[in-house]
């Protein structure tokens, strides 16, 4: 636990539907070097097998999210809500933190100008801590993010958002924001860097530290081209309302962020022609190249014409609240 000159600290875990990961996560968080004041799982699932999973650990606090599924940033904002610590931890179910996990978290809001901290995250890959050293968690000029967060990088760098499965935050910082705010509905894509980019904009310093190390097993999803097409959809349209959210629907990097994507779709669909007189190709592949193109180009128009009208929607709302404040998706 926290002592006298230390920063107060809780955990969040926010879950869905994962009980047998959640338990791994917890007997992870019962070996930290620094004992949280208080552990969180917030729990959207159908049913109460995590919570009888979290009945095995004394001490840690279970709540609910009736929200369901697909509300990753209302159950961030629940646990904020309902912790009353200077700093909040939050890590993904299906991550496994190292025993000083916690303490090396912390032991970076010693400057108080830091108002966000993340870890590296190891997904398991050969060579992966090498891979994009020098682009750790950047918002580019033209509008797109890197990620790159199970790089090494040695020691702790300045960043513009951390990967959610590993992250915290400081309460004044993100109470100052206007605290979390769900504008995803149905996916959890952007949502951690919708808070990251405000905590930035109002002027605190994020750092990543590789010492803060979590083992990311990354639960199974679905896959195959239905899930990949929705993925495309969601992110483009996600990416859409978090520029907006956070920079304005006329700033410039939100038109840059339209016209790199209108590209690459024009690359895409370049691609998908050329393939179509692909003489070592059979008929059959071809047009099942071509129509993989299509698809994903369509996907990604749907996206940023969906995200446009939920920036605007956004925007028109936060008008209405007559402070300018963003209340709703």
């Amino acid at each position: 636990m926290s002592d006298a000159t230390s920063p107060s600290v809780d955990v969040v875990v926010a879950t869905f539907n994962r009980p047998d990961n959640v338990r791994i996560c917890l007997e992870h968080l019962e070996k930290q070097t620094l004992t949280p004041d208080e552990i969180v799982v917030v729990d959207s699932s159908p049913h109460r097998l995590t919570a009888d999973v979290v009945a095995d650990f004394p001490g840690v606090r279970y709540i609910r999210n009736d929200a369901g599924p697909g509300t990753l940033a209302t159950s961030r904002a629940i646990g904020v809500a309902e912790t009353r610590s200077d700093i909040i931890a939050f890590i993904d179910d299906d991550a496994y933190a190292e025993p000083d996990w916690l303490e090396n978290i912390v032991a970076r809001y010693a400057d108080p100008a830091v108002g966000a901290v993340g870890g590296r995250a190891s997904n398991g890959r050969p060579g992966e801590e090498l891979e994009g050293l020098d682009e750790v968690g950047r918002l580019l000029p033209d509008g797109t993010l890197t990620g790159n967060f199970a790089a090494d990088t040695g020691h702790d760098i300045e960043v513009d958002h951390v990967l959610g499965a590993n992250m915290s935050v400081r309460r004044t910082a993100v109470d100052g924001i206007g605290g979390i705010v769900d504008l995803f509905p149905g996916t959890c894509l952007r949502e951690e860097s919708d808070i990251m980019l405000r905590i930035g904009r109002a002027g605190w310093r994020i750092v990543y530290t590789p010492s803060a190390l979590v083992e990311h097993v990354a639960a199974p999803y679905t896959r195959g081209r239905r899930f990949d097409v929705r993925y495309t959809y969601y992110g483009h349209r996600n990416h859409i309302v978090l520029l907006s959210h956070t920079f304005g629907m006329g700033a410039p990097i939100l038109r840059r962020y339209v016209g790199t994507t209108l590209r690459g779709v024009g690359g895409t669909v370049a691609e998908g022609a050329k393939a179509l007189v692909d003489g070592d190709r059979s008929p059959r592949q071809r047009v099942r190249s071509l129509g993989g193109k299509a698809l994903h180009a369509s996907a990604t128009l749907g996206g940023l014409a969906a995200g446009t009208t939920v920036a605007a929607r956004t925007r028109l709302a936060a008008r209405r609240t007559g402070d300018g404040r963003v209340t709703g998706g």
